[in-house]
């Protein structure tokens, strides 16, 4: 038997779902025909990709390598193909939470209008690398320090650190906060994709205990709910200006980066293009 690329997204399929059943229903297969495709695979390779030990599936770590690669063999793959039939090549830009902020209308304009054979889509992808390590776009917007080997990040800008609290938290009428302010709260903790860890506080000043999410969406919900504080940047703040919710500026926690990354290997053409006017754009509204 050889690896084909049906294997491939298979294995994707239950990589990003955990799960046969689900897996099986976004390829249209059936359960037996996912778990014979996944075995034919490992059995190809040599190596365990799925931990089938437990009542939940998990990738081995074996698995987690494997699946990057996976992801960017299929990747080029489909593009291969757009590109052959004449499709134009679009330039796909991931993003976790808040994208450039206030600039990000500004800077898709200004694209369209510059490059107008060239589509910029914006896709938020819940992930440490908005989906970047793994081929699902040819560039990023992340925030916070990237160590992901085989990036290429560049410096857009830095955004300020805010307490996020519910609009009627006795904390939200204050002027500004420290992180200390916090410390005997539970905090809202995003996990995936988020920039805040207890390291941002001192080891006998931390909230008393936390709250673990997975997104933007439902660290908002934990806030507004009651069920804890957060901290996050001033990008938050401007995207979700939500009635129920206050930001209040913190005065002793670091400010966070905002990079464009890539990946440090051919990509697509106009990764140049869109680094420069992201560059332009992202200044312009900081100096405007």
């Amino acid at each position: 038997m050889s690896i084909e690329l049906r294997h491939f997204r298979c294995f994707l399929a239950i990589a990003d779902t955990l799960s046969v059943t689900r897996a099986a229903e976004r390829l249209h297969l059936t359960q037996p025909a996912v778990s014979r495709t996944l075995r034919q695979l490992e059995q190809e390779l040599g190596i365990r990709l799925v931990d089938r030990s437990t009542h939940h599936l998990a990738l081995t770590p074996e698995g987690l390598r494997f699946r990057e690669q996976a992801a960017l063999a299929t990747a080029a793959f489909d593009r291969a193909l757009r590109l052959a039939r004449g499709a134009a090549w679009p330039l796909r830009l991931g993003h976790a939470w808040s994208a450039a902020g206030p600039y990000t209308p500004r800077l898709l304009r200004r694209w369209h209008e510059e490059h107008p054979d060239t589509p910029l889509e914006l896709l938020r992808i819940d992930d440490r690398t908005a989906g970047l390590a793994r081929g699902d776009v040819d560039a990023a917007l992340l925030r916070g320090e990237v160590r992901t080997p085989g990036l290429v990040t560049e410096l857009l800008l830095t955004e300020e650190r805010v307490a996020g609290l519910a609009a009627d938290d006795p904390l939200a009428a204050r002027p500004h906060l420290s992180l200390t302010d916090l410390a005997d709260r539970t905090l809202a903790l995003n996990t995936v994709s988020g920039t805040t860890t207890l390291d941002l506080w001192p080891p006998h000043a931390r909230p008393a205990s936390t709250v673990t999410l997975g997104n933007t969406d439902d660290w908002l919900a934990a806030i507004t709910g009651g069920r804890a504080v957060g901290v996050t940047t001033t990008a938050t703040a401007r995207m979700h200006p939500l009635p129920t919710m206050a930001y209040v500026p913190l005065t002793d926690a670091p400010p966070v980066p905002v990079v464009l990354a890539w990946r440090d290997e051919p990509g697509h053409p106009a990764l140049a293009d869109l680094w420069r006017l992201a560059r332009e754009v992202l200044r312009e509204g900081e100096s405007g």
